[in-house]
């Protein structure tokens, strides 16, 4: 089974080629690592974080950088079940919203995010799915 954690060029490239003067929402879908897999030499390397607890440090932190940029969590629901489809395909489901796709961009451009908030995502993630919608 093939795992999805950062967008392919193919795909990065149609979500720039889209207009980027419009409010998004972006649909997230995540599968948390049973333990989170930090790299040695990470101050979180060896202490036994789960995914769900390193992804909770990545939200905070990709909320931080954004928050000034008018992105916000818009939907972000506890799961109770799955009514079609198989049950623990997904640990997590939010939807962020953005003024535009430009903050989007700079939020994953920026050097505090790349330097101290990824390394989290990155360690928590198993499996994933961004999906780009259209404003409201």
């Amino acid at each position: 089974m093939t795992s999805y954690i950062d967008p392919s060029r193919e795909n990065w490239q149609a979500f720039k080629d889209l207009p980027r003067d419009r409010p998004i929402q972006m649909l997230n879908l995540i599968k948390f690592r049973d333990l989170a897999a930090y790299p040695e030499g990470h101050p979180n390397h060896g202490k036994g974080l789960t995914g769900r607890e390193a992804y909770a440090i990545y939200k905070e932190g990709f909320q931080r950088v954004v928050a000034g940029d008018g992105a916000k969590m818009i939907w972000a629901p506890p799961m109770e079940c799955v009514v079609t489809g198989p049950a623990g395909e997904w640990d997590e489901v939010f939807v962020m919203g953005y003024p535009n796709s430009g903050v989007f961009m700079a939020m994953v451009r920026n050097e505090e995010y790349i330097r101290d908030v990824v390394p989290h995502r990155t360690a928590a993630v198993a499996d994933s799915r961004l999906i780009r919608f259209g404003g409201l």
